[in-house]
């Protein structure tokens, strides 16, 4: 493991901690093995404990549906770990699914990982990257298997578990097995996350601000109801759910709509590479699109102009803003909310926990709905408050980030959260505990033309593991050795790399190449 970046300081004191490393295969196999019968925790059942050697493949809880199938597939543990799975009643009527992957080389440190979409998937990936990286790793299926929203039906506690309740189980249950098996308490404890996630690790500082000292909360689905409104009224000017709609446009359409969006907007930070650095210096006319002549394969009908003039709008509904506008570049990533069907997440939420049914004409589908789920905000799952004082005073570190081509979540709402923050708490720079790096090219957690790649979750590890290169080891660092993240720095998948700068940094071609000004 390189260390290259770290505090001396620091790093000194991570050496001096006992590593499981020195005993033997024997004796670390039997300990492991011997947590079936010797580890009772309150409510929690202990499913299976099984030794792991290194680079062996593993058979994955849950039956995510297709949309996520790529989280039920055999996974591989990198380092050598105890594996304990368990299960814990968070209610009469409610319990999490949960693993904990204790590595054998351990250098005190606890990571929780959070989840995405609509729950259920244990992320396997990012239990394997925290222990490789020498954490104790704990992950939870939120509290239902599967990526959807059906468990939520008629069954308040499961909502319950979703919408804060399953990290605060892995944190106080994961650090009680770590303690159990390593014989010693942690010593710092973290938690990474992305959409889902990023929404739970924000949740996390908000109500269990003891839980965790640092926190990655990427693309974060933070004003939840909002969110999902935004997407809906998205699609619906587009028509959806009817395709045959006058405002649907299609993919081909869509290219043309990524085309000239660049054309008018990607030399503005001075060199044109195919990002758009500052999305919100695009002031994009859909008018350029307009058809003036009989050959409509290469314009756009009015109707369509319009449904893009409102999509490239901040949404307002009686004179109050609702959501940020879609970023301006992110068409290209059309995901769910461009594609003429309507998004699956509002879709299931609307049904399964606002409506409380099992079928709905969503063509019906307006403004009203988005009021009410508002107003019932179950669970408190909205997570819009600026209110960080609790974790800010007892020593917190709170990073973030989002790409600036995030197709289903604004990246304009993780700065609409940064100012909230900003003026609840008084402070005019929220340097001292929270910094959020605004990633230009990326899109959704990771992915996209631009340098995106900085170890924000397992398959982006292997790009550099200096802490200025990576946001987990930059956390560490800034926890335990007091060094805070300037820039991070993220490459691309050309090998390329390009410096980001936390907000409300702006990130300036100079010529040459780009650099961080107030």
């Amino acid at each position: 493991m390189n260390f290259t970046g770290f505090n001396i300081n620091f790093l000194s004191k991570l050496l001096a901690i006992p590593l499981l490393s020195g005993w033997g295969y024997s004796e670390q196999r039997a300990r492991c093995l011997s947590l079936k019968s010797t580890l009772v925790l309150e409510n929690t059942t202990i499913l299976d404990v099984s030794y792991v050697s290194g680079g062996s493949k593993l058979k994955p809880h849950g039956d995510c549906v297709p949309k996520v199938r790529k989280y039920n597939t055999p996974t591989v543990a990198t380092a050598p770990l105890c594996r304990v799975q368990f299960s814990t009643n968070t209610s009469d009527t409610s319990s999490i699914r949960a693993e904990a992957w204790l590595p054998d080389e351990w250098y005190g440190r606890v990571l929780g990982i959070g989840n995405g979409g609509l729950g259920g998937c244990i992320s396997y990936r990012d239990l394997d990257y925290g222990s490789a990286l020498h954490f104790a790793t704990i992950a939870s299926n939120n509290g239902h298997d599967g990526d959807t929203g059906r468990p939520f039906l008629g069954n308040p506690e499961v909502l319950n578990d979703f919408a804060f309740r399953s990290i605060h189980v892995e944190a106080v249950i994961g650090k009680q097995i770590v303690e159990a098996y390593y014989e010693q308490p942690h010593d710092k404890a973290y938690y990474l996350g992305c959409s889902t996630g990023g929404r739970q690790g924000t949740q996390a500082a908000l109500n269990h601000p003891a839980d965790w000292d640092g926190i990655i909360a990427g693309a974060p689905a933070t004003d939840f109801n909002r969110l999902l409104h935004w997407s809906g009224t998205l699609a619906r000017h587009l028509g959806a759910p009817d395709s045959s709609s006058p405002s649907y446009i299609s993919p081909a359409s869509w290219k043309l709509v990524a085309e000239e969006i660049l054309n008018q907007c990607d030399g503005i930070d001075g060199v044109r590479d195919g990002i758009i650095t500052e999305p919100d210096a695009c002031h994009f006319r859909p008018e350029a699109l307009l058809c003036s002549g009989t050959n409509s394969e290469k314009c756009l009908s009015i109707p369509q102009v319009e449904a893009l003039r409102k999509i490239y709008s901040p949404l307002y509904e009686n004179g109050e803003l609702i959501y940020p506008r879609f970023d301006p570049g992110s068409e290209g990533i059309r995901g769910d909310l461009l594609n003429g069907k309507f998004p699956y997440y509002t879709e299931e939420w609307l049904k399964y926990v606002v409506l409380n049914v099992t079928e709905f004409d969503f063509s019906q589908y307006g403004p009203e709905h988005g009021r009410l789920s508002q107003e019932l905000d179950v669970g408190g799952i909205s997570t819009f408050n600026g209110d960080f004082s609790a974790f800010r005073d007892r020593g917190g570190k709170f990073l973030t980030f989002h790409g600036r081509v995030d197709g289903l979540i604004a990246s304009g709402n993780s700065k609409r959260l940064y100012d909230l923050i900003s003026r609840t708490l008084m402070m005019p720079s929220l340097d001292d505990f929270y910094r959020l790096f605004l990633v230009p090219g990326m899109e959704h957690c990771a992915r996209g033309p631009g340098a995106w790649a900085f170890g924000q979750h397992g398959g982006t590890q292997g790009a550099h593991n200096e802490s200025s290169h990576n946001l987990l080891l930059a956390l560490v660092d800034w926890v335990e050795g007091g060094v805070a993240p300037d820039t991070i720095t993220g490459t691309a998948v050309d090998g390329s790399t390009r410096v980001h700068c936390r907000y409300p940094m702006r990130s300036v071609w100079d010529g040459s190449a780009y650099r961080c000004e107030a």
